[in-house]
């Protein structure tokens, strides 16, 4: 092969990396353990934030448009969620999550598993075990939670 051809098939393979190099780019990250870390570390900050009654914190978490369903089936948004959180009548004095799976998409996650938490609203103290699916979105350069829905196994 001559140098030009070497050059001409050098340039062909440059321009197919600029082409097909961007839709690399977007994929995935292979290092999904390092994702999952990431996720399951903000679902214990979200746990903490909600002993410590942070709505601030929980406000970095939450995407704009986040919907959150409770296991009595009541729906709120980021508002509302957020004014819940912060309401001193609602005190949670412990919140545990186990057994959590993870299901990563693009720029998707799913956190799915089981909580016990136990605490006080207006007064009256509750205990509840159940499981929580929380769907992840990764923008703005951040994971963002959107939508968490519970539903109770056990009072």
């Amino acid at each position: 092969m001559s140098w030009r051809e070497r050059i001409r098939v050098g340039w062909c393979a440059l321009a197919m990396l600029l082409l097909v190099g961007p839709a690399f780019a977007q994929m995935p990250s292979n290092d999904a353990h390092s994702t999952e870390q990431q996720l399951i570390a903000l679902e214990r900050l979200w746990n903490e934030a909600q002993v410590h009654r942070d709505s601030g914190a929980l406000a970095t978490m939450i995407g704009d448009k986040f919907v959150n369903t409770e296991w009595d089936g009541e729906v709120s948004e980021r508002g509302e969620f957020l004014a819940d959180i912060a309401d001193p009548r609602f005190k949670v004095s412990k919140l545990d999550i186990q057994d959590l799976k993870i299901v990563l998409y693009r720029d998707t996650a799913v956190v799915a598993g089981i909580y016990h938490t136990k605490g006080t609203v207006q007064g009256k103290a509750y205990e509840h075990t159940g499981r929580f699916t929380d769907t992840w979105v990764f923008q703005d350069t951040r994971w963002q939670c959107v939508a968490s829905h519970t539903s109770l196994l056990q009072k």
